[in-house]
């Protein structure tokens, strides 16, 4: 009987399965193969995008291709970075001799063409004058037209002339009172308003030496100096002949005006010895030095170039050179009594160069000429002779400041830019108080003085307050007076800065009194209201723009603001300047970074002296720092990174781009007085002594700019 039910087995060892479950445990196996195929192409493209969106992204908007523009114009990329870095990023730039220039003609390019288009603002009838102005200084028919006869009439308000007829022997103290209330010259002395050298540093009349025309005899070879003297008589005869003189009299009263200078010459006392024998200024009462120079009438002179401010016997002013004055005035008595004539021929010969600006094409050629020779003879650069519209830019600028600093920034320095600059400035402040809590040569309390003195320190971004403000700019400038002649509106000018600039001194304020006028490009530290000033005419493309990558502006502008800072510990690096530091670590770092910049060679086979650079040179590699700390952190806390199009650096390569852009300038354009090192040494020199830089741009061990040893310092 068979069973009541049937029972599967299980196949016996070694039979195959039936055909449909072979054909299904391929299919799983296939199928799990796809899906881990697609899980896996899935992932790699979100993480492509996630790493396309965190990477730096090609920054497109029109300010960054203005900028790439510049760059394009300037580098010479066929030139190898790890070696030649400055011909990388500056190899073809032409025309102006540094980018600083640069940008400060594009400024004034930017106020000309304001001052050209004045139905473009809303104008009160004092600012019109600013416009009408312009006008007049660029009118050279007129100008040409009038000739030397607005000069002649000046010199006969000053008692005539002896070489040119109608001299009239004035007192020496009127026609001296006159010069310098009336006519802004000051032929023995400079009397001007500046900080009192103590707390609370309010302005205070300082009298110092004057500006000559010529350089100081000190500073010459005897050979050289000759020559000079020589150019010099030939422009001084010029002058005379064009005012009409007689040219044998002309030739005398030039040659004893040159005398006069030359003996004046003898009293100066250079800077550095004053400041060594301690003697850079002493306080007296107009009284106290009526006694010491008792041929100047110094309360007279005093009280009619600073109206409207009341003047005593007994007011305090700041004398820079005491010896000096004393010599001058005996000098100007015997003059006095023997050559009064001659006395006057000195001081109508320097106003007329001081005058230049404002008179025919004649005068100022003469006085381009003599700017030349005198450069050739000293071998400073040559300057090229400015175009009349930014002449007339600068004088307008110079006497309407409140109205065209408050249209510059209207047209170039928003709310938004400020704002900007403030937080890079921010970011700059917070880099260099972490690396002071590291200098291994600063003792501790020199180091906490320090990051107080940074954290108290104020800053001033863009313009004064007022000049954000167009109602608070407005002038009315009742006491500028165009006309009849261009020569009389410029004086009228002169009278009305001073004006103005005494006027303020008298009013108390708290703010600080800027030194520049916002299109300027030259930032600067007042040590008396521990400020630091970045005007607004600095922080414009190429150097600055909010919508730029981060890396250009902190690899630019945030490296000139970590060089501002570290001005103000210059006195640190000084000998003496830090007793309680480390000064043998200081020393050697000092030794370390003058045989750094020792080991490139300058172009042409240049020489330079080192020592005379080495404070700026510790500068420059210290704001480097700086700026790329304050970089690395931004970049480690924001997201969003740009960089340039089509320029093939990274953001970190860009950084130090930036920075060698600023650099920018003609090789053969230094000038020997210039406290900074040549252009090609301030990008090599900081650059070699970060490592980063070598990282980011692959140099191999040993290449000119990844030395085997760098130095610290800041």
């Amino acid at each position: 009987m068979g069973t009541l039910w049937s029972q599967e087995r299980p196949p016996e060892e070694g039979q195959q399965p039936p055909e449909p479950s072979r054909w299904w445990t391929a299919a799983r196996r296939l199928l799990t193969a796809v899906l881990l195929l697609g899980l896996f192409l899935g992932s790699s493209v979100l993480l492509v995008y996630i790493l396309r969106s965190c990477g730096p992204r090609p920054c497109e908007v029109p300010a960054c291709w203005h900028l790439l523009d510049h760059y394009l114009a300037s580098g010479n990329s066929s030139a190898a970075p790890c070696t030649d870095f400055f011909s990388f990023a500056c190899g073809k730039a032409e025309g102006a001799s540094s980018s600083f220039q640069a940008l400060a003609e594009e400024n004034k390019s930017r106020l000309r063409g304001i001052l050209e288009a004045p139905g473009s603002w809303h104008l009160g009838f004092g600012e019109e004058k600013a416009f009408q102005f312009y006008n007049s200084c660029m009118d050279t028919g007129a100008i040409e037209a009038a000739g030397a006869g607005p000069l002649r009439q000046v010199i006969e308000e000053l008692g005539g002339w002896p070489i040119s007829g109608n001299w009239t022997s004035l007192d020496f103290n009127r026609t001296l009172r006159l010069l310098m209330s009336q006519y802004g010259h000051f032929p023995f002395f400079r009397a001007y308003l500046g900080p009192h050298p103590t707390p609370p540093h309010m302005p205070v009349i300082q009298i110092d030496q004057p500006e000559f025309d010529i350089p100081l005899k000190q500073e010459q070879e005897q050979k050289t100096y000759a020559q000079i003297l020589r150019e010099y008589l030939t422009y001084l005869n010029q002058l005379g002949i064009l005012l009409g003189g007689d040219p044998s009299k002309v030739q005398e009263h030039a040659y004893l005006s040159i005398s006069i200078t030359s003996r004046l010459f003898r009293f100066l006392r250079p800077l550095g010895q004053q400041r060594a024998q301690g003697h850079l200024f002493q306080i007296v009462t107009i009284d106290q030095l009526q006694e010491v120079a008792p041929a100047i009438d110094w309360f007279s002179c005093l009280q009619a170039t600073f109206t409207p401010m009341s003047l005593s016997s007994s007011q305090a002013v700041v004398v820079h050179d005491l010896d000096y004055l004393k010599n001058m005035s005996q000098l100007v008595e015997e003059e006095a009594l023997r050559h009064r004539d001659f006395l006057q021929s000195h001081m109508i010969f320097g106003l007329v160069g001081t005058l230049s600006p404002a008179l025919d094409s004649e005068f100022q050629e003469a006085r381009q000429e003599l700017i030349r020779q005198l450069r050739k003879l000293t071998e400073r650069p040559p300057t090229p002779t400015p175009p009349r519209w930014m002449t007339c830019v600068e004088e307008t600028g110079a006497f309407f400041e409140p109205t065209l600093a408050a249209l510059f920034i209207h047209e170039a320095f928003s709310l938004s830019t400020q704002s900007a600059a403030m937080d890079l400035f921010a970011a700059i402040k917070d880099a260099f108080v972490a690396r002071l809590r590291r200098l291994p040569w600063l003792d501790e309390e020199t180091r906490r003085k320090a990051q107080d003195r940074v954290t108290q320190l104020q800053v001033k971004m863009g313009a004064p307050e007022w000049a954000m403000e167009p109602a608070l700019a407005r002038q009315e400038y009742d006491d500028v007076h165009l006309g009849p002649s261009f020569l009389q509106s410029f004086l009228s000018g002169v009278r009305s800065r001073r004006a103005r600039t005494v006027q303020r001194s008298l009013q108390p304020s708290a703010q600080h009194r800027w030194q520049v006028p916002p299109w300027e490009v030259r930032a600067y530290y007042s040590d008396s209201d521990h400020v630091v000033v970045f005007p607004a005419g600095l922080l414009q493309p190429p150097f600055f723009h909010p919508a730029y990558p981060r890396a250009v502006n902190f690899g630019a502008a945030g490296s000139i603001m970590a060089h501002e800072l570290l001005h103000i510990f210059h006195q640190l690096l000084r000998p003496g300047g830090c007793p309680a530091c480390d000064t043998r670590a200081l020393q050697g770092a000092l030794l370390c970074l003058e045989h750094l910049y020792a080991a490139f060679s300058l172009h042409g086979g240049a020489s330079f002296n080192g020592s005379h650079t080495l404070l700026e040179n510790t500068a420059d590699v210290g704001a480097l720092a700086i700026a790329l700390q304050a970089y690395n952190r931004r970049l480690l806390w924001h997201r969003g990174e740009t960089t340039m199009p089509n320029l093939g650096l990274s953001p970190q390569q860009l950084f130090f781009r930036s920075y060698a852009q600023v650099m920018c300038r003609e090789l053969s354009a230094q000038d020997s007085q210039d406290t900074h090192s040549p252009p090609a040494l301030r990008v090599h020199g900081p650059l070699s002594n970060t490592p980063a830089f070598a990282r980011h741009f692959h140099c191999s061990h040993g290449a000119l700019l990844n030395p085997s040893r760098r130095c610290q310092l800041w």
